[in-house]
């Protein structure tokens, strides 16, 4: 996996969105980024891990104490990044099909 850092210039808002943490036994990434925000100019991308926050790493991290810590960042922002594996969607590549069995009267659209 690659690693990269970003640095935002503050004050917040930053422009993305975080998911998973320790509490959703998920790695912490980028949800979604605003266009033409701060996040946006630098060069965060969808899907991407967050690997530690102004030098603090955040293995083990809740969702909450990793808001907090983007919270209390004022004058700049760093983000230790690591590339998803995972495909970006937004680039139009298709999605995988669902592993999952589909019920007969849902595939063909049958309704009772």
């Amino acid at each position: 996996m690659s690693t990269y850092t970003v640095t935002l210039s503050g004050p917040a808002p930053w422009g993305f969105r975080l998911q998973g943490g320790k509490d959703f036994n998920m790695p912490l990434t980028i949800s979604r980024i605003t266009p033409g925000s701060k996040a946006a100019g630098g060069s965060l991308t969808q899907g991407d891990i967050i690997s530690s926050i102004d030098g603090i790493s955040t293995d083990g991290m809740t969702h909450l104490e990793a808001q907090n810590k983007i919270k209390i960042a004022t004058n700049k922002l760093v983000l230790t990044m690591h590339k998803s594996r995972r495909p970006n969607l937004s680039t139009g590549i298709p999605r995988m099909e669902s592993p999952m069995s589909v019920i007969p009267h849902q595939k063909y659209g049958v309704r009772s």
